[in-house]
């Protein structure tokens, strides 16, 4: 079994930064791509940005330039530096594993395990 749990949400003002955090424990002897998504209430599931086991990355358009994706594969850990933020970004955060190594895997439905999601509120 998988567990994915995130950090790092929080209020900042429209322009800040906030840097979320995925910790993955269990299963981690495999290569897996990971994601991060959000949402918004009323609203489905969106997403955010993807990074392979490689490093390969890919964004929504909304937020290239703004956010970056990486991870630590020696610490099981997923980062998603978002800058230059905007009231549109606000949303609960989730990140999300996908075990192989496709590359660019936008649809949830396609990820197996899921964190508990984290807050990020920008006041404009």
């Amino acid at each position: 079994q998988v567990q994915l749990v995130e950090s790092g949400g929080g209020l900042v003002q429209t322009g800040g930064s906030l840097r979320l955090s995925c910790a993955a424990s269990g299963r981690t002897d495999s290569t897996y791509a990971m994601a991060w998504f959000r949402q918004t209430p009323g609203k489905e599931r969106e997403f955010v940005a993807t990074i392979t086991w490689f490093g390969m990355t890919s964004y929504t358009d909304s937020v290239k330039g703004r956010f970056t994706i990486s991870r630590d594969n020696a610490k099981n850990t997923m980062y998603l530096q978002m800058n230059n933020l905007k009231p549109e970004d606000t949303a609960v955060y989730y990140c999300a594993r996908r075990d192989g190594v496709s590359f660019g895997v936008t649809s949830p439905l396609e990820y197996d395990y899921w964190g508990q999601g984290t807050q990020v509120t920008v006041s404009s």
